[in-house]
C-alpha cells in the first residue's frame, strides 16, 4: 500500500469551529438536518467532555500505526486526529506517547474507528479520545498509508480541515464550507429548545406546544377508560 501526505490543507475558520464548540453533538446535528453523525459505536474514553477542532485525517493499514507517526508532523493547535484503516481493525493504534506528542502541539483529541491504549494515562493527562474499541493490543509500523486526505469513517466523509464535534453524545462531522451556517442554525435551535425547556418547567405538554393532539388524531389514535377498555377485553 503506498500513500500521500498532503501538506496545508484549507480548514474551517477558527472563529466557527469555537462557535460550533458551544454547542453539543446532538444540537449540531439537528442543525444540519440530523446529519454528519458517526455510528453509536465510537465512544468516547472519558465522560464530561466536549472538544471541537479541525481533522487531520489518516488512512492506515490496520494493525499499523506508521502513519500515525507521519501525522503528527501534520498536526497544529486547535486539530483533532481522525484515524481509520483500510480495514476494520481494533487493534490500540493510539496509546499515551502519541498523545503527549500530539498535546505539545495543541492537539485537541482524536477520533477513530480502531482502538486506542493507555486509557486511564489518556484521562490523567486529559487528552480526549473517542474510538471504536479499546484494546491493548500493540501494532506494527511496516506498511505506507495516507495524511490529510478525504476518509469514510461510519459512513460519513472526513476531509481535512472540516470541523470535528465530540462529546458524551458521540462524534458529528461538519464541513468546513458550512462551519459557519451550522453555527448560526445551531444558536437558533437552542434558542427554540430555551423556549420549550420554560415552557415545560411552567407545566406545557408537548402534545400542545407541537401541536401534537392533531397528530394523533389523524393517526386514529384514542382515548378510553381503564374500565372501558378492561371491558373490551384488551386489558387483561
Amino acid at each position: 500500500m503506498s500513500g500521500v501526505i498532503v501538506t496545508n490543507p484549507p480548514k474551517a475558520h477558527a472563529k466557527d469551529v469555537e462557535a460550533l464548540a458551544g454547542y453539543g453533538v446532538a444540537t449540531v446535528s439537528e442543525a444540519m438536518g440530523r446529519t454528519g453523525l458517526l455510528g453509536p459505536e465510537i465512544r468516547p474514553i472519558q465522560q464530561g467532555v466536549r472538544v471541537a477542532g479541525t481533522a487531520v485525517t489518516v488512512l492506515s493499514w490496520p494493525g499499523d500505526n506508521l502513519m500515525i507517526h507521519a501525522a503528527v508532523e501534520q498536526c497544529g493547535e486547535g486539530d483533532i486526529l481522525v484515524v481509520t484503516t483500510t480495514s476494520p481493525s481494533t487493534d490500540g493504534m493510539f496509546g499515551e506517547l502519541f498523545a503527549t506528542a500530539l498535546h505539545r502541539r495543541g492537539v485537541r483529541g482524536i477520533v477513530t474507528n480502531a482502538g486506542v491504549r493507555d486509557t486511564q494515562e489518556l484521562r490523567d493527562m486529559g487528552f480526549a479520545a473517542w474510538s471504536r474499541a479499546v484494546s491493548a493490543q500493540g501494532t506494527v509500523k511496516a506498511t505506507g498509508g495516507s495524511v490529510n486526505v478525504p476518509v469514510a469513517v461510519d459512513g460519513q466523509v472526513i476531509r481535512p480541515g472540516d470541523v470535528i464535534l465530540a462529546d458524551d453524545d458521540g462524534v458529528v462531522v461538519v464541513p468546513r464550507e458550512r462551519a459557519r451556517a451550522t453555527a448560526e442554525a445551531s444558536e437558533a435551535r437552542e434558542a427554540k429548545e430555551a423556549g420549550a425547556r420554560a415552557a415545560f418547567l411552567d407545566g406545557q405538554l408537548g402534545l400542545d406546544r407541537y401541536g401534537l393532539r392533531e397528530t394523533l388524531v389523524r393517526l386514529g389514535v384514542t382515548y378510553t377508560s381503564y374500565d372501558a377498555y378492561a371491558q373490551d377485553g384488551a386489558g387483561a
